[in-house]
């Protein structure tokens, strides 16, 4: 995250004062000597061809010295800071990113990872995004057009050289990628009417907080302490995909780590258990599962919730530390391959106010790697 604004994406441009905070925990009474590395990536975030001089400036192994043990917190933590770029790893170049994490003494094992951006802001990308679609208008559809000017790129066969992804909330599962425009027009290259760029329009985020152990917060039922922890019981949810569009302004998907009593709410929050309760009929060929920044888009046992048959709705309980979260349901087919659709659970309407994040690559003939060389939002 951007320590200055949670709600900008995990992007920095290169050789500028940007910075990017990585923060975890490990739920355990002691730390861990714990080690970190970059790894750069093409557009499709396969590993590129380039070693590593060529996109890190210093070591890349890096040592995390920054930890620090929760305070007055009932699951005891040790949370774990890496600030990037900083005085030992620089990147070079532009492109996608994963810092990966392990322990010093097994390299091969990586415990946890995170995908950032690093642009070089070669490219100005203008775009809106708009109910009225190819596929009806204002209906349960949005459609992005958009055009990418290329600046100080010369001799570069837009047809060829130029990959352009978009998100939806910067959920993965959404990405689109365009390998051509449609037409170019000087430097500019134009992406419009193109049935890549029709979304299923969804709906705005439901919203929780657990900010406090002393008093339920904004969708919170009841909380009390069991066993080892505090538990959360949300507010019984119900299905939105037959109801009316209502308006809420949300964080697209985010979630806040916050304790309002911590003068620093990284060591301060404590994990909770929060039930989750949506009351829809089984549905017999897909699992419902919840979705959000929190999840990582991860869709496994974590995070799909179970029918409880007796009650004639779905339940999930899931530890998290407390804070203010952003949260949707979505279906996957019961193999589990697919995309993830909100259609049944929460519905697709048209005014949804959803975020786009336009990612723009460069790869010059015989290169070894993709460039990041614009990075644009639309809202």
């Amino acid at each position: 995250m951007n320590p200055d604004n949670f709600m900008s994406p995990p992007v920095i441009r290169l050789n500028s004062p940007d910075r990017l905070v990585i923060s975890f925990d490990e739920i355990a009474e002691d730390n861990r000597w714990l080690q970190y590395r970059i790894l750069h990536c093409n557009a499709d975030w396969q590993p590129s061809r380039l070693v590593e001089s060529e996109f890190i400036n210093g070591f890349n192994i890096c040592d995390i010295e920054d930890f620090a043990y929760s305070e007055n917190t009932f699951v005891h933590f040790v949370n774990y800071r890496i600030e990037f770029p900083n005085s030992t790893m620089k990147p070079l170049v532009s492109g996608n990113y994963l810092l990966q994490v392990f322990e010093s003494e097994n390299p091969d094992n990586t415990l946890l990872q995170t995908r950032f951006l690093v642009t070089e802001e070669s490219a100005a990308t203008e775009g809106s995004v708009s109910g009225r679609t190819d596929m009806g208008h204002n209906t349960e559809w949005q459609q992005i057009d958009m055009s990418v000017t290329l600046r100080g790129i010369k001799n570069a066969n837009p047809y060829q050289d130029i990959t352009v992804s978009v998100l939806q909330n910067g959920s993965e599962a959404s990405r689109r990628t365009l390998s051509r425009p449609q037409r170019v027009e000087g430097s500019t290259l134009v992406f419009s009417h193109l049935p890549e760029l029709v979304f299923p329009a969804g709906n705005e985020y439901r919203r929780f907080e657990s900010i406090s152990n002393g008093f339920p917060g904004m969708g919170v039922d009841s909380l009390r302490f069991e066993g080892s922890n505090y538990h959360v019981w949300l507010k019984k949810d119900s299905g939105r995909a037959l109801r009316n569009y209502e308006y809420d302004r949300t964080q697209h998907g985010r979630f806040l780590v916050r304790e309002y009593n911590a003068t620093d709410s990284d060591l301060g929050a404590d994990y909770i258990t929060v039930h989750f309760m949506l009351d829809m009929p089984r549905l017999r060929d897909a699992d419902i599962y919840i979705d959000g920044e929190m999840t990582h888009d991860r869709f496994d046992s974590s995070n799909r919730m179970v029918f409880d048959s007796e009650a004639g709705l779905y339940r999930l309980e899931m530890p998290l530390k407390q804070g203010a979260y952003n949260y949707r349901y979505v279906t996957l087919p019961v193999s589990g391959k697919g995309i993830p659709s909100s259609k049944l659970t929460e519905g697709n309407k048209f005014e949804t106010g959803n975020e786009y994040w336009v990612c723009v690559y460069y790869h010059p003939p015989g290169s070894r790697g993709d460039r990041l060389i614009g990075f644009y939002t639309i809202q």
